[in-house]
């Protein structure tokens, strides 16, 4: 019961953690175009729209768990790439550079509790029983 309570509980925070950030990057376009050129990024429309689609198709799946471990793969790498690229702290100092190392950090743990629900998923999921 605690472990069903417990996987329902947290794959219900990781897929709304993604769900809530891929609708803000429509509705709040222009605030993440500026970050992402702040960063230096390029192609940034077809990245950001990427980064949505994933973030929400990936978090439906998640929710209605539905293709959990390759959801949770994909974002996964998604966090991977978005660390690298957008909480880049070594690149920074003082406040802004605490604040990206902060945000780096705090994507390892999402990126373990990515891992592990895979994981969890991979072990205990049939996907081809369907």
């Amino acid at each position: 019961m605690m472990e069903s309570s417990s996987l329902i509980i947290g794959r219900s925070l990781i897929g709304l953690y993604f769900l809530v950030p891929g609708i803000m990057k429509f509705v709040a376009w222009d605030m993440h175009v500026a970050l992402m050129e702040k960063h230096g990024m390029i192609f940034i429309p077809v990245l950001l729209i990427l980064a949505g689609v994933i973030q929400i198709l990936a978090s439906v799946c998640i929710l209605m768990n539905r293709y959990v471990a390759p959801a949770a793969f994909l974002l996964a790498l998604m966090v991977v790439a978005i660390n690298f690229n957008l909480h880049d702290f070594w690149n920074y100092t003082g406040q802004e550079g605490a604040h990206e190392m902060q945000n780096f950090i705090k994507n390892l743990g999402i990126l373990g509790g990515l891992l592990v629900l895979a994981a969890y998923n991979v072990k205990y999921v049939d996907y081809f029983k369907k």
